[in-house]
């Protein structure tokens, strides 16, 4: 996904430009850090504080050009008109976040109105057209059967979440004025890998085989998750 949003950032700005960032439900700030690393200032909301302390820790053994550049607010996603002015960044992250919201739709609108003009609004969501296959190859027949006629599922945490259909988010991102720009697949082939699961000895052809199938018709419609990137006409 990491390499996905930069390809969408480098095909959007100006080489070198210090990009405001906003990452909403930051989690523990992996995309937050890495963009300040990248020169970026970067914005982190979060409001779980586990996610928050464990955020700040790793971001105190930054050297302190990067720690300039990176805050982090404690808070809910829904109340960014809250804590900014519209239109404060160039790129908005929401990544593994929709799932756990079950009216999604006010927390898109309010994201949008963040971005700047040619923003770009980047989410990561669950695929709810593929909801069936991690059952399916598991052999839990009567699980995949269910999964073809909802969109909610009992994820690894054992959480009872909600995930979203393409078509439904293309719609939505047009009406509240970021039309979808690019999608890709995540997690086409992995997602059935065991938590906990070693990092293996060919982890770059790994990378290189999912990022491929994620920009590749028809694997990446069946991808675990999916990565939709919207801008802000």
């Amino acid at each position: 996904m990491a390499r996905q949003l930069d390809e969408q950032i480098v095909g959007r700005f100006p080489v070198g430009k210090r990009l405001r960032v906003l990452d909403v439900g930051m989690g523990q700030g992996t995309q937050a850090l890495r963009l300040a690393r990248a020169g970026h200032q970067v914005t982190g909301l979060e409001q779980d504080a586990t996610m928050i302390a464990a955020a700040r820790e790793s971001l105190a053994g930054e050297p302190e050009g990067i720690r300039e550049r990176m805050r982090i607010i404690e808070g809910d996603g829904r109340d960014t008109g809250v804590h900014f002015l519209p239109g404060s960044f160039d790129v908005v992250l929401c990544h593994g976040v929709l799932m756990y919201v079950e009216e999604p739709d006010p927390l898109l609108a309010g994201l949008a109105r963040m971005l700047a003009p040619g923003g770009l609004l980047s989410l990561l969501v669950r695929n709810g057209d593929a909801l069936a296959l991690r059952p399916g190859l598991s052999g839990d027949w009567a699980g995949a059967l269910a999964a073809f006629d909802t969109v909610s599922y009992r994820n690894r945490l054992g959480l009872d979440v909600r995930a979203d259909r393409l078509k439904d988010l293309t719609a939505t991102l047009a009406g509240i004025g970021a039309p979808l720009h690019a999608w890709y697949g995540v997690r086409v082939f992995t997602d059935t890998a065991a938590d906990g699961a070693g990092v293996p000895e060919d982890v770059e052809t790994l990378l290189a085989v999912e990022e491929r199938a994620g920009r590749t018709d028809p694997y990446r419609g069946v991808a675990a998750l999916l990565h939709l990137c919207g801008v802000r006409g």
